[in-house]
């Protein structure tokens, strides 16, 4: 019995060692990118918003609400997840023809989830693009949903300005970044970050890799202000060695608010006071949780931080695509258009796809009424 049990233990010795190595040489493939080193790291460590080995939010920021613990989230993770939280029909979504765009038309064109394009000015603009078909490294645990993914890096035309809120995997794409080099002439993104870029062996010339609240000015009319987000970072085990952004874009004719994920705090306010009003704010809606309510915003919070913003219209982004939360998949928009009538304010809610105006005034149907 003895000598039985010893083998046993053995063979489980054997699993959890060839386990790890399996896990350690996983963690080291490409599209993990890689944390900073170097002169990157130095110049990183000179920012007053890293202390300790890492990035931090202006508020303290916990990664679980107070009395929490990841127990009882990966717990209703596996069994209380809403039912409803994938579409059972297919996402539905509009087809525009990017490559031929009248050059005098200023439009957002929404992909689901975080990502999209604007041209604007002249200029043409990507935001977090995500085409690869998930959002973490195995595809099948973050699938998109049926219908959202309609579009791939061919239906882009060159891209001018390419902006990468933070390096989470559904806002990085390893696949789709891969597959816009050469298309892009201008990189903008947080401390840290660019080397994952270096690392996929872009050109780090045309990267602008900055601090919060940091100033690029790119000529003709066209600035970035880059401002502070309440999150995180991280594509490994280890967090927050990049930074989280948001993005004011000012251009000849438009002021535009740029939000990656973030949760509920006041620098909305002093973003609002310091760059408003903008005629467009685009702000995270979705995945979110009370129990992680200090990273990302409850759909009410979103119309909040827009007033704070000063913000004329208002476009809620980062649901319709992937389930990332334990809500509904359409909880996000119908909390959020109750919330900004009794607000008063202006929604733009496009389809996937669909070409909306950023000067203009529209009248958008609530096209996820009905779907299961």
């Amino acid at each position: 019995m003895k000598k039985r049990i010893k083998k046993i233990v053995m063979i489980l010795g054997v699993i959890v060692v060839l386990l790890v190595v399996g896990v350690a040489i996983f963690l080291q493939s490409p599209s993990f990118g890689r944390r900073p080193s170097g002169e990157r790291l130095k110049a990183i460590e000179q920012s007053k918003n890293y202390k300790d080995g890492q990035f931090q939010n202006l508020s303290y920021t916990p990664d679980l609400k107070e009395g929490v613990s990841y127990y009882t989230v990966f717990k209703d993770f596996f069994f209380s997840k809403s039912k409803r939280s994938k579409p059972k029909n297919v996402m539905p979504s509009q087809k525009t023809d990017l490559l031929h765009l009248d050059p005098s038309e200023n439009v957002i064109v929404w992909f689901g989830h975080s990502s999209y394009f604007m041209q604007a000015d002249g200029k043409t603009i990507l935001m977090d693009p995500v085409f690869s078909g998930a959002a973490s490294p195995i595809s099948i645990t973050t699938k998109a949903f049926a219908g959202s993914d309609v579009y791939t890096v061919d239906d882009l035309p060159e891209i001018d300005l390419l902006f990468i809120s933070h390096d989470h995997w559904d806002h990085l794409d390893y696949e789709t970044v891969l597959k816009l080099k050469g298309k892009v002439k201008k990189i903008i993104t947080g401390l840290g970050t660019a080397e994952h870029f270096e690392r996929w062996d872009y050109d780090t010339a045309i990267i602008e890799e900055r601090d919060w609240n940091d100033t690029i000015d790119l000529g003709n009319g066209f600035v970035v202000n880059t401002t502070p987000a309440r999150h995180f970072s991280g594509r490994g085990l280890k967090r927050n060695t990049a930074l989280w952004m948001s993005f004011v874009l000012k251009t000849p004719t438009l002021n535009l608010y740029l939000g990656g994920d973030s949760g509920y705090d006041s620098h909305y306010k002093a973003i609002g006071d310091k760059f408003g009003p903008f005629d467009l704010a685009i702000l995270e809606c979705g995945q979110y949780n009370e129990y992680w309510k200090y990273i990302h915003m409850m759909p009410e919070e979103v119309v909040k931080a827009a007033a704070e913003l000063k913000a004329k219209k208002l476009m809620p982004v980062h649901w319709a695509k992937f389930s990332l939360a334990l809500h509904d998949w359409d909880e996000p928009i119908l909390r959020l258009t109750a919330a900004a009538k009794k607000q008063n304010i202006p929604l733009v809610t496009p389809m996937i796809g669909q070409k909306a105006s950023l000067t203009k005034n529209e009248v958008f149907t609530e096209w996820w009424l009905g779907l299961e």
